[in-house]
């Protein structure tokens, strides 16, 4: 396995990321749009998303079901997601058969029918996958944590979008946003696996090239200042379980101090992994959110949340009450804990074992044919790939100073919003 990269923009704008791995006969192939929930207008929200189901709808070429028993009789697997900067579409498949995906992918980025009838096949799907989400006491809690913590930006949305955008958005809308951001200068093209570069690059070349770029208007200065006063939120709804989370205003990915609260997030509530594609899993046992919390029995979990994003996003703990318990001592041990690591300097040692935790897990999430592709992508839509090589090496430079002034900084008590969920038959 080599580590080399090839990188490249075509002349219609679109980049090319290629990694050799040739410890298995398989190729993972990923296509990334900049446009994510972050791009989307009030009236419009959850429209990226919609237009990645309908993007799995078939081109006049690629008839929608011929696809998936296509690829599934190759022996490969496809899937795609939108998030808050971004959406992606892949295809892991047998080396010699890639082409098909390349194909595809050339395929759907231009050609793609947004049938009417599908459109509204997938209005209900969608509405069906919102209404269902609405069940859970998660989902309720943190949409209304967004809510609380962003006055305008963006963020603040659910990237399934609102009911009431669901109802309004038309075919026309959708196709409109197809059109403006799948586009080869709005695009990262990422593949990892058995091949040799020049070919590849051969062959991508000869089917993107041809696809005109078209420049996408580059977003306002969306980020808005940090919280000035702690806000409290209660939500109610259907369960037998109390939730409390807690969220703090985060640094964006390409800001030095990203790096400092993801030691902070594994110190304190164990390492989150950035790769939402999966891989592997660290034990928080040894962080002391768990110690203060779940081993002194106030609750069941403790799980922290720190997302790489364009913008400043969220810092989240999230936090399964005991039955025995309530959310009024969960969060005074909390608080508690929080006064404790900043009133007492935080030793080497301790974050020696932080940061070994969060390079397993980053290690953990990069290790396999697919996770190496999903990175080379990945890292584009935030910063671009030299992050991804020297994460750990940032992780390892945080020294107890720089952690002690940050923590005073991000987990300070005014920059936060405190939610609760109560189930209703527990609500008094």
């Amino acid at each position: 396995m080599t580590n080399q990269i090839t990188s490249t923009t075509l002349d219609n704008g679109l980049k090319v990321f290629l990694k050799e791995i040739h410890t298995s006969p398989i190729i993972s192939h990923w296509v990334w749009y900049r446009v994510g929930s972050r791009y989307e207008v009030n009236g419009k929200t959850g429209i990226s998303h919609w237009v990645e189901h309908m993007q799995f709808k078939g081109t006049p070429t690629y008839p929608a079901g011929i696809l998936d028993r296509a690829i599934s009789r190759d022996g490969g697997m496809w899937n795609a997601f939108t998030h808050l900067d971004w959406t992606t579409f892949f295809e892991t498949m047998p080396a010699e058969k890639i082409n098909l995906s390349l194909d595809l992918e050339v395929d759907r980025m231009v050609n793609s029918v947004y049938d009417d009838s599908e459109v509204a096949s997938e209005r209900t799907v969608i509405i069906s996958e919102r209404e269902g989400s609405e069940n859970d006491p998660l989902f309720k809690l943190e949409e209304a944590m967004q809510l609380a913590a962003f006055e305008n930006h963006p963020y603040r949305n659910e990237v399934i979008g609102s009911l009431e955008d669901l109802q309004s958005i038309q075919r026309d809308d959708l196709y409109h946003h197809y059109q403006t951001y799948y586009n080869p200068a709005n695009a990262v093209v990422a593949v990892a696996g058995d091949f040799n570069t020049t070919d590849m690059l051969d062959s991508i070349q000869s089917r993107y090239a041809k696809i005109p770029g078209k420049k996408v208007d580059s977003l306002a200065d969306l980020r808005e200042p940090a919280l000035q006063a702690e806000k409290r939120i209660e939500v109610t709804g259907p369960g037998e379980t109390t939730y409390v989370e807690i969220v703090y205003r985060a640094p964006s990915a390409s800001e030095e101090d990203f790096f400092v609260v993801s030691v902070l997030d594994s110190l304190f509530t164990g390492p989150t992994s950035l790769n939402m594609f999966g891989g592997g899993g660290v034990s928080n046992k040894t962080s002391r959110l768990y110690r203060a919390l779940v081993e002194k029995e106030l609750a069941v979990s403790i799980n922290g949340s720190l997302q790489a994003t364009a913008d400043p996003y969220l810092y989240g703990i999230t936090i399964t009450v005991r039955p025995d318990s309530s959310p009024e001592k969960v969060l005074k041990s909390l608080d508690d804990e929080i006064s404790r690591l900043m009133g007492t300097m935080v030793s080497q040692a301790e974050i020696d074992r932080a940061v070994k935790q969060a390079r397993a897990l980053f290690v953990y999430g990069s290790e396999n044919i697919t996770n190496q592709a999903f990175w080379l992508g990945y890292s584009e839509m935030f910063n671009e790939y030299s992050w991804f090589l020297n994460y750990i090496k940032r992780l390892e430079k945080v020294t107890p100073e720089v952690l002690m002034d940050k923590a005073r900084e991000y987990l300070s008590s005014h920059r936060r919003v405190v939610g609760i969920y109560r189930p209703e038959e527990n609500h008094s």
